[in-house]
């Protein structure tokens, strides 16, 4: 229930919902004062929420920062990815679609490469409200396979839903076989809160690698100020939905 619940609060709390709502309840009413107040509304929200320095603004407080290469100095048992990087284009399975946050998979595989990870385990299965047979896990597995990653060196998991489930079953493969100390938690800036924190519940506080940057560097450009972007406005969706989610998971005690 909490899942589904969850995942139809993210829709209806989205910037860009909230503006169509208000114009087409602006649209219907027929008081003319109730009808302006709605467009105006309407109006306000869209150009707040697509504007590109306050977006970034917004996103850059609540990104965790990135770690440089050069600073991990100790080498880790497990690199911990989590899922949510793939698309899945219904007849095609002969190879991976990858969405933003392939960062997740290629920075981990870097990190494979330079030796700072010697096993790398993939987790997540499918976060959609209705069963699409393939589990992301598979497909970023796959995705390691070609990339050169040896199969002995690749674990998954597959079941989770969400990323208090996953934090749930990872902690079950890994605690008779290493300690949170040599876990690295690999996932993207703006859901690291998140993701950290539901480990954390679980007992398993790793040390955390962030990759998939929303924010870019502060500059003053009139496009950046005064021109509206759908980039802001999808950026402020992500972040909202996390922010959300990170409340409800604290609610319901799983962060």
């Amino acid at each position: 229930m909490f899942f589904l619940l969850s995942k139809i609060l993210a829709y209806v709390i989205m910037p860009f919902v909230i503006v169509c709502a208000l114009l087409v309840a602006s649209a219907i009413i027929k008081n003319p004062r109730k009808k302006k107040r709605l467009f105006f509304s309407g109006l306000i929200i869209l150009l707040v929420f697509s504007n590109d320095f306050i977006a970034n603004e917004a996103v850059k407080l609540w990104e965790v920062s990135f770690t440089p290469y050069a600073q991990i100095k100790k080498e880790y048992a497990y690199a911990i990815v989590l899922t949510g990087v793939t698309k899945h284009e219904p007849g095609f399975h002969d190879r991976v679609f990858f969405n933003r946050g392939a960062d997740r998979v290629t920075h981990t595989l870097q990190l494979y490469k330079m030796g700072k990870v010697k096993k790398i385990l993939v987790s997540g299965g499918s976060g959609r409200l209705t069963d699409i047979g393939r589990k992301e896990a598979d497909e970023v597995e796959e995705a390691l396979w070609l990339m050169g990653v040896k199969t002995e060196d690749i674990i998954k998991e597959t079941e989770s839903r969400n990323t208090h489930e996953s934090a749930v079953a990872v902690k079950k493969i890994l605690e008779k076989n290493t300690r949170p100390s040599e876990c690295l938690l690999v996932t993207s800036g703006y859901h690291m809160r998140r993701a950290s924190a539901c480990f954390k519940k679980e007992g398993w506080p790793t040390d955390t690698f962030t990759v998939d940057f929303l924010s870019h560097p502060r500059n003053f450009d009139f496009d950046t100020l005064f021109i509206p972007k759908i980039e802001a406005m999808g950026n402020w969706q992500i972040i909202i939905k996390e922010m959300v989610g990170l409340v409800s998971y604290k609610i319901a005690g799983y962060a």
